[in-house]
């Protein structure tokens, strides 16, 4: 298990925004678990984008009414003899707070309100729940994620983000039917925060170095190219004339057991090495290097190897998370040391500098 403690700085890199002056005192803060964690920072950004403005749209609304606006609907009015009561039937925009993300916030916060989670964080979310009165809930298992963002509603973009983690990765259903909270994230919304966290921590801590996530092309010719799988990297560090492609894995078993004997996941290893002869090919002016980085788990034997593979050098670390975080940190900085020969271009102040 990560320290939850860790999981914020990790969730710091991976969504810049808790970096930001707001959000810096919960780093302060401690944490029983990560619902624990997810219920302060939903509170607190919640806050700051309420006194930003909710965000509103127009909906069509149909209402009976007694000063007509909009459409009025005369087979409905009399339908419903509403001109007895002196109304109208009418069809009218609203520019309401009733909309996809507002509903997204306040189902999430009325579940961590049912959670068992520190009773500071929970009044803190009833003092910003009292302005979503308007705003109805969604069933969780029909939430459609794939929302788009413009520059109206940009800022929900972590918050809707923290609450995904919360209704995808830490719910558990008991047996009698109540839905209750998991102390810890799922392997799979893990592995999507490690993968970015590390991509983040690149980007953000060295300027100097190219950080990118491309698709690598095959070395290949023929006429059906298109069937060939996707090659999407985690992480390419660039600098010079020299590349490290990272691919970043966060599995409950850092080595799979081959005839009782622990080995490298082979897919993990087939698939970095072709990676890294891809793109080897496609730039043979370069030296392009490859590693797994697999977050270090409890077990006895742990992946710390180095291999020279058709003449490219493949490493196979592990990430130790269970530390602090400025230790972590140097753990980073200490694979762009040995591979690139650089330091961090910048003195800036980083998240865990508190």
């Amino acid at each position: 298990m990560i320290p939850i403690q860790n999981i914020y700085y990790m969730l710091s890199y991976a969504f810049q925004t808790l970096s930001e002056q707001g959000y810096r005192d919960l780093a302060l803060e401690s944490y029983h678990h990560v619902a624990d964690l997810c219920a302060a920072i939903l509170s607190k950004g919640v806050a700051i984008q309420v006194k930003r403005g909710l965000h509103r749209e127009y909906r069509l609304k149909t209402d009976a009414l007694s000063s007509p606006r909009g459409r009025i609907e005369l087979s409905d009015s009399i339908r419903t003899r509403s001109k007895m009561r002196g109304q109208l039937v009418c069809t009218y925009d609203e520019f309401s707070a009733d909309n996809d993300l507002n509903r997204v916030l306040k189902t999430t916060m009325l579940l961590l309100l049912r959670s068992k989670i520190d009773t500071e964080r929970k009044k803190a979310l009833r003092r910003v729940l009292v302005f979503f009165e308007g705003v109805q809930t969604l069933p969780i298992r029909s939430i459609r994620w794939n929302i788009q963002y413009n520059r109206n509603n940009q800022t929900y973009r972590m918050l809707i983000r923290i609450c995904q983690m919360v209704l995808q990765g830490l719910l558990q259903t008991t047996e009698d039917g109540f839905v209750r909270l998991m102390d810890f994230l799922d392997e799979q919304h893990m592995h999507k925060l490690y993968e970015k966290f590390i991509f983040q921590y690149y980007y953000q801590e060295f300027s100097n170095l190219t950080v990118r996530a491309p698709r690598i092309q095959w070395a290949a010719s023929g006429v059906s190219l298109a069937r060939l799988p996707d090659m999407q990297s985690d992480v390419v560090l660039s600098h010079d004339d020299r590349i490290l492609i990272i691919d970043a894995k966060y599995y409950a078993h850092t080595m799979q057991t081959h005839f009782d004997k622990p080995t490298i996941h082979s897919h993990n290893l087939y698939q970095i090495f072709t990676y890294v002869k891809n793109e080897q090919a496609n730039q043979p002016q370069k030296q392009v290097s490859g590693m797994l980085i697999y977050a270090r788990t409890d077990e006895e034997t742990q992946p710390d190897d180095v291999y020279q593979m058709s003449g490219n050098q493949i490493s196979v670390r592990t990430l130790d998370l269970n530390q602090d975080f400025s230790q972590i940190a140097s753990q980073l900085d200490e694979i762009v040391q040995t591979h690139f020969g650089i330091q961090k271009a910048h003195e800036k102040q980083t998240v865990y500098a508190q």
